[in-house]
């Protein structure tokens, strides 16, 4: 994806420089053993590494590494190339004006009002604050750890994330939320995998747009987007970790069906063509 030169984003809250230190606690081997847990089971697991010992929160003024610097510039770029395309979709699609996502950038742990971001919740969208949360070492878990490579692989999932804004301004998704309060776990899993399929094929309306409208695509980052789409699919993280596949677990889809909807959503850049909660019921 081209992106060095472009203009950023104006939404980004930088918080990268806050320090999270620990003081006690169960150690580097339990800690590490809590975000295993938290990465196999889907769960939130920062309390737990809240509760392993005492903590505290402090800024720095120390400049950020070079690769943390370019990483900063990329998700700025990304998150802006967003914000034209859902101002132009909401626009023409629509008929009623796109409110920007904020996006916070941290390292470690951070706040949010639906709970600590950590490297155990990984990228999120927080309905309570409309602001995303990324740490961008996910990127290097993403390439490194689950298979999937390139810039529009890490672009992809800022596309996500934003996606889950998008629901929210059009009350997508507190509606669901809402209704999923009053299920049993498995219908609510079943709700959550229509969330995330839409926020993929919403990604695919997006990623259209970046080759149509704005002409930062290049060849191969579609595959890059289709292949991340695969690799974390529910099915494949739980047969990566060891575990047989439990469909009824899944709260994300399988890797089937997250490809499928972020292709239908780049070959229409439509967005009534991502309504997943009639395809799916």
């Amino acid at each position: 994806m081209k992106w060095r030169g472009a203009r950023g984003s104006r939404n980004i809250e930088d918080r990268r420089r806050m320090s999270k230190g620990k003081t006690g606690g169960v150690g580097l081997v339990g800690i590490l053993v809590i975000l295993v847990i938290g990465a196999v089971f889907d769960v939130d697991v920062s309390s737990l590494l809240n509760a392993t010992g005492g903590s505290s929160v402090s800024s720095s003024s120390a400049t950020l590494p070079k690769e943390d610097k370019a990483q900063g510039e990329f998700v700025s770029a990304t998150l802006g190339y967003t914000e034209q395309i859902w101002d132009e979709v909401f626009r023409t699609q629509v008929g009623r004006k796109y409110n920007h996502a904020v996006l916070v950038l941290y390292k470690g742990v951070t706040p949010s009002p639906c709970g600590n971001a950590s490297g155990a919740t990984g990228p999120f969208f927080c309905p309570a604050d409309r602001k995303v949360y990324l740490d961008t070492a996910f990127f290097t878990t993403l390439s490194r750890k689950l298979g999937a490579k390139g810039d529009f692989a890490a672009a992809y999932v800022v596309a996500h994330e934003v996606a889950h804004h998008v629901q929210n301004e059009l009350g997508t998704l507190p509606k669901a939320n809402k209704a999923r309060q009053s299920m049993n776990k498995t219908d609510s899993n079943r709700v959550s995998v229509m969330i995330e399929l839409q926020a993929d094929c919403y990604s695919g309306v997006w990623a259209q747009y970046a080759e149509s409208s704005l002409g930062v695509i290049e060849g191969g980052d579609i595959r890059e987007a289709v292949n991340a789409a695969r690799q974390i699919g529910d099915d494949t993280l739980q047969r990566n970790a060891g575990s047989r596949p439990m469909p009824h677990t899944f709260t994300h889809g399988t890797s089937e069906q997250r490809q499928k909807w972020f292709a239908r959503g780049y070959k229409s850049g439509r967005m009534d063509q991502c309504d997943t909660f009639a395809a799916l019921n």
